[in-house]
């Protein structure tokens, strides 16, 4: 029987906390903690063990997407889904900065909630339908005025080339991105095969004249 997957639920309000708790439970997850503030969320990443945090983004102390980022550098493999009020361009793409993989506005409905704990679990990126729409057309217009490099890799294999290019080894960008170190292997070759190239070298070359690698 496969086990169930553990939940941290972040947020500063009690009676929003249990709610969740209640819906999270009745979906057969298991949920390990609650915090209130981002550093109490750190903290339980580390001590409760969660598969998922559902994380809001205002908290008492430090905002929720910084809160992600601190604890996704202390846990890379823990996967975040924010759950907030916030819809806004900003918030939204501070969390994807940050490595949140799913973000849902309250009142999204139990189902979906369920769904996308399921699916950030499994390392997919999630989104409301009202976020989705906004990325879809931020990115549209975005890739008309900046063509995306390498258009020939899927989103994951340039993801591995932007660490490549950042002089990452393979192992590195294992732990980074939770998965193993065959796939990242796999990733790899296929990213050589793509781009023509035989070694790491030519490759790191290929990709920074693209404009990658520029953060290490």
């Amino acid at each position: 029987m496969n086990e169930r997957i553990r939940v941290l639920i972040v947020d500063d309000h009690p009676t929003f906390r249990r709610g969740l708790r209640s819906v999270l439970e009745a979906a057969d997850f298991d949920v390990v903690g609650e915090a209130e503030t981002g550093h109490e969320a750190i903290e339980l990443a580390t001590t409760a063990a969660p598969d998922v945090v559902l994380m809001d983004l205002h908290l008492p102390d430090i905002n929720g997407a910084e809160a992600t980022k601190r604890l996704l550098r202390n846990n890379p493999s823990v996967r975040v889904c924010v759950l907030t009020m916030f819809d806004d361009d900003e918030s939204v793409f501070a969390s994807m900065r940050a490595g949140a993989l799913g973000y849902l506005l309250k009142g999204s409905g139990t189902e979906n909630i369920a769904r996308a704990v399921h699916t950030v679990a499994n390392g997919d990126a999630l989104y409301s339908e009202t976020i989705a729409r906004r990325l879809q057309a931020f990115f549209s217009n975005a890739a008309e005025l900046h063509p995306v490099p390498f258009p020939e890799l899927t989103p994951r294999e340039r993801e591995v080339l932007e660490f490549i290019a950042q002089g990452r080894t393979n192992p590195d960008i294992s732990r980074t991105l939770g998965l193993s170190e065959k796939t990242i292997r796999n990733l790899v070759s296929s990213v050589f095969s793509k781009l023509h190239v035989a070694e790491r070298s030519h490759a790191i070359v290929r990709a920074r004249e693209a404009g990658l690698g520029g953060t290490a």
